[in-house]
């Protein structure tokens, strides 16, 4: 694989950047996430870095150096970092839970899958055209599936994130066939909620991702001004051979099959986390810290 990837997150105007982001890489597959911890609730700061953690850890034991299948692995991946926010905010007893919203892509063999859950979204342009985008799991965005009326939206309010007591909405997409050229980029919503679409796949397509990422992290900090949210973007070019020679990027070319590559920092999860994720040990889980909040509301009562 041969690809450029810049990566970059600004505080804004909040007191802390609760924002994530990391990619990690084999000689054959690649693995990109972003996760923006919720404000509201408490560690959102940890609930995002716990889901870059175990998604990379469960991506460096089954990436060998290909996913099996990248879809479900996913959408896997991903029920397993919901899992291990309810299991720490069980285990610490908390009122509440921390949570975290999340985008992840694979690009291997020259095809592109994702998942996401909640408003960070990823953005796919080629040619200077947007060709998809996720749809934010938002009252918004499903206000007419959920026939919910326009004066009543607001666009912060998610119907489904990481961590929260109830199973996680997400959506997987792929494969999609990459082509030379082709940019992707993930965001956390500093960056949309202060630049539209448009906005957005002109500056992607303006110039070289590691000139158009700050580029629009700085354009959405002045846009939104002292109010701004964390901004946060990882954004790649997927190049041939014939391209690579005239940027800055990786090449995993000459890299071993055994060789795992990261800007994610390690965590040990449980080795069995995978195995026994399905719908009884996640509504196990769920069980177990909705009897720790009411275990830990009974003795304040």
């Amino acid at each position: 694989m041969k690809f450029s990837v810049f990566q970059v997150s600004r505080r804004g105007g909040r007191d802390k950047n609760e924002d994530r982001m990391g990619y990690c890489y084999t000689r054959e597959s690649g693995l990109f996430v972003l996760a923006d911890g919720m404000g509201g609730h408490p560690e959102g700061e940890v609930a995002s870095q716990m889901a870059l953690q175990t998604v990379s850890a469960l991506f460096q034991k089954q990436a060998r150096p290909i996913l099996d299948d990248p879809a479900e692995f996913l959408a896997k991946a991903l029920l397993a970092a919901h899992q291990a926010l309810i299991r720490y905010a069980s285990t610490k007893g908390m009122l509440d839970t921390p949570r975290t919203t999340l985008v992840a892509a694979v690009m291997q063999e020259g095809r592109a899958y994702w998942v996401h859950c909640g408003d960070s979204r990823l953005y796919l342009v080629r040619d200077g055209q947007l060709q998809a985008r996720t749809r934010d799991h938002s009252y918004l965005e499903h206000r007419t599936a959920l026939r919910v009326a326009d004066d009543m939206v607001n666009r912060n309010i998610l119907f489904t994130c990481l961590g929260s007591p109830t199973r996680p909405v997400f959506d997987v997409a792929g494969p999609v066939p990459l082509q030379q050229g082709d940019r992707m980029l993930l965001c956390s919503d500093g960056l949309w909620s202060a630049l539209d679409d448009v906005q957005i796949v002109q500056q992607m397509a303006a110039s070289p991702v590691a000139t158009a990422a700050p580029e629009m992290v700085e354009l959405a900090l002045r846009e939104a001004g002292s109010t701004s949210d964390n901004v946060t973007v990882l954004a790649l070019e997927w190049e041939t051979p014939d391209s690579y020679e005239s940027t800055r990027g990786v090449s995993t070319e000459s890299m071993h099959d055994d060789v795992f590559a990261s800007t994610i920092q390690a965590a040990l999860i449980d080795p069995t986390l995978v195995d026994d994720l399905d719908d009884a040990a996640i509504e196990r889980s769920i069980a177990e810290i909705n009897e720790a909040i009411r275990r830990t509301a009974a003795r304040k009562s």
